[in-house]
C-alpha cells in the first residue's frame, strides 16, 4: 500500500522517513520529494508499505503524530494518471 505523507520537517531524510514508519510494518520504500532545482525537500513523500493492514496501520497510529514540532498527515495514495 502506498501512503502519501505530507507536512514533515524538512531535514527529514529517506532514511529517517523509512525508520519513522517501519514501527507500523514492513516498509518497502520511503521516498522524500525534493525541489529538482535545490535538492531541498519539499516537505512531504511517499511510503510504500509491505501491506495493506501495515499501510492502515501506519495511518491510524503515524498520522497526527508531531515530528520535529509538526504534525504529519498520512493518506492512502492517489494512483497517477497521466496527462
Amino acid at each position: 500500500m502506498k501512503l502519501f505523507v505530507r507536512n514533515f520537517p524538512y531535514d527529514l531524510d529517506d532514511a529517517q522517513l523509512k525508520e519513522i514508519f517501519e514501527a507500523a510494518g514492513e516498509v518497502v520504500e520511503a521516498k522524500v520529494i525534493t525541489d529538482r532545482y535545490t535538492g531541498k525537500s519539499r516537505g512531504f513523500g511517499f511510503v510504500t508499505m509491505g501491506s495493506p493492514e501495515a499501510g492502515e496501520k501506519a495511518i491510524a497510529e503515524i498520522g497526527g503524530t508531531q515530528i520535529g514540532g509538526r504534525e504529519i498527515v498520512v493518506d492512502k495514495a492517489r494512483d497517477s494518471q497521466r496527462r
